[in-house]
């Protein structure tokens, strides 16, 4: 009966001992490219690119690669995208701009104004080519 109790407490020893390794590992400071991987949900040939361009923050000792997971959790910060709202932004946008009438009409002549000083004319491009007439010289000419 002894050798039973012996080989149970030892079995107990023994799940005690892969709990507290288990958990010590979850709870680590720096992951390996598994456990990265499965901590982002992001795949592992996706983190080796981003650690040989240096985009994310990791250790290399030898051929291991290793990341600390509070670096990881500020980069992963670092690249949160901050979500507008759209509507609300474009109500503000059409409020500021409720300048007057008269305003924008200002804008526009003036701009015909400078534009028709500069010598702006519709055809675009060079001002000697003559457009219909295929491989023709600058002038005009065949």
């Amino acid at each position: 009966m002894e050798k039973r109790s012996d080989s149970h407490s030892d079995a107990k020893r023994l799940f005690t001992l892969k709990m507290e390794h288990n958990s010590d590992k979850e709870n680590s400071e720096y992951l390996d490219i598994q456990g990265l991987s499965k901590y982002l949900e992001i795949k592992e040939s996706t983190l080796y690119s981003l650690a040989a361009e240096r985009k994310i923050p990791h250790f290399k000792i030898g051929r291991l690669v290793r990341f600390k997971k509070s670096d990881i959790d500020l980069w992963m910060d670092s690249h949160k995208k901050e979500c507008i709202d759209i509507p609300k932004e474009a109500r503000k946008i059409l409020k500021a701009g409720r300048g007057s009438v008269r305003d924008i009409n200002k804008v526009v002549r003036k701009a015909i104004e400078e534009a028709g000083q500069v010598g702006y004319t519709i055809n675009h491009g060079k001002p000697d080519q003559v457009k219909g007439l295929g491989k023709g010289g600058h002038d005009g000419s065949f």
